[in-house]
């Protein structure tokens, strides 16, 4: 999938939607070879930058997002949309495509 490329300062995701600074790839095998960029997988732990306000729910309310800014999430490999913002990368995801807060 291509990135979407932005040339705005702020973001502000709507609902249910999380904005992840995607942490850079492994560039070392655990042997210690180096891989080329084509041979990187892409991450799937970021840093949460930006929460929207929550889901509605049937009575008009919102329902509050388990994680915060600062947290450090695992993601699943295909979900989101990739968004570059000058040099920087993320991923804006919906908060059930989140799978763990990690440490």
């Amino acid at each position: 999938m291509a990135a979407v490329t932005l040339s705005v300062s702020t973001v502000k995701p709507l609902g249910d939607r999380v904005f992840v600074k995607v942490s850079a790839p492994e560039e070392k095998t655990a042997g210690g070879l180096f891989l080329p960029d084509n041979a990187q997988e892409k991450p799937q732990v970021g840093e949460v930058v930006a929460l929207g306000p929550g889901k509605r729910n049937d009575d008009g309310s919102r329902q509050t997002l388990d994680i915060q800014v600062g947290d450090k999430v695992l993601y699943s490999k295909y979900a989101g949309t990739d968004i570059k913002l000058g040099t920087e990368e993320y991923v804006l995801l919906s908060e059930k495509d989140i799978l763990a807060v990690v440490n």
